[in-house]
Order: C-alpha cells, then structure tokens, then sequence
C-alpha cells in the first residue's frame, strides 16, 4: 500500500495564475495560498474543491514549499477566483509585485484617500475613497513597512 503523497495520487502542489487586465503577473506551482475574500480571508491547499468566489482588497499570500516557513505577499484588488483541484486563477483588477509598487506614489494615495474622507465635499464618493485607502494601505503593508522617509 502505498503511503507517500506522491505515490497515493493526492497532489503536492499545484498551479497559481494571477492575471490582472494588462499582464500575467504570477505563473507557479505552490503548496499553500492564503487570499482576500470579500467576506474574509480563505485558505486553499493541494486538491481543493472546485470554487468560484469573489476577491477582495488584501495581501495574496503564497508559499512555493512545504518546508519553507516565507510567505510571498503580494497586494490584489477587486477580481474573481476559480480554485480547481489542480490549479486557481486569479483574474484580479489590480495586483503588483512588492518590489514594484512605487512608495511615494503609495503613500501620496493613502494621504489623498485620507483627505477626502476627512473633508469630504459634497461630490465626495465616499465608497471610491474608502477603497482607495484600503488599496493604498495594502500596498504599503506590501512592501514590509517601508516608507519614502526609509
């Protein structure tokens, strides 16, 4: 009787796919995924039921290995999950490497955001402003902490 993962047909990893509207942003295969539901954060593992969800303003969180405790973070918005047993796709509205994400330009967003709820005019859309502190602040807690005066 076979005991090893590999050899009892369960998975060991499988696919992730982030797309947003301008490019493929992630493409590889991992063992965990940590994501932002709109009604909270969820989990999937190796051959998880078919789902179909919404995604939320948050910190997409990965790992590549079972024996590797890091986490790849990174900020999306706004899109569509389809977990398959053997792979998720991610088609989110917005989604960016760490690395990438522009801090001044950032943090300039966040104190926008901050502004126009604090201030609001009478043309304020309350609801954009709102997402755009919360997409603002994701991407600040993306890059670790790091702020323009770093």
């Amino acid at each position: 009787m076979a005991e090893a993962a590999g050899q009892s047909g369960l998975a060991k990893d499988f696919l992730l796919e982030v797309v947003t509207p301008e490019k493929q942003l992630v493409s590889e295969r991992v063992v965990a995924l940590r994501a932002p539901g709109i009604a909270g954060e969820f989990g999937v593992l190796p051959s998880h039921e078919r789902l179909i969800t919404a995604l939320g303003t948050g910190l997409l969180r990965y790992r590549l290995r079972d024996d590797d405790d890091e986490w790849i973070e990174l900020p999306v918005s706004a899109g569509l999950v389809e977990v398959l047993p053997d792979r998720v796709i991610i088609l989110a509205q917005t989604a960016e490497m760490p690395r990438a994400i522009d801090v001044q330009r950032a943090e300039a967003a966040r104190a926008r955001a901050r502004e126009r709820l604090a201030h609001p005019e009478e043309d304020t859309d309350i609801e954009r402003a709102l997402n755009a502190l919360e997409r603002a602040t994701v991407r600040l807690q993306a890059t670790g902490g790091k702020t323009s005066d770093s």
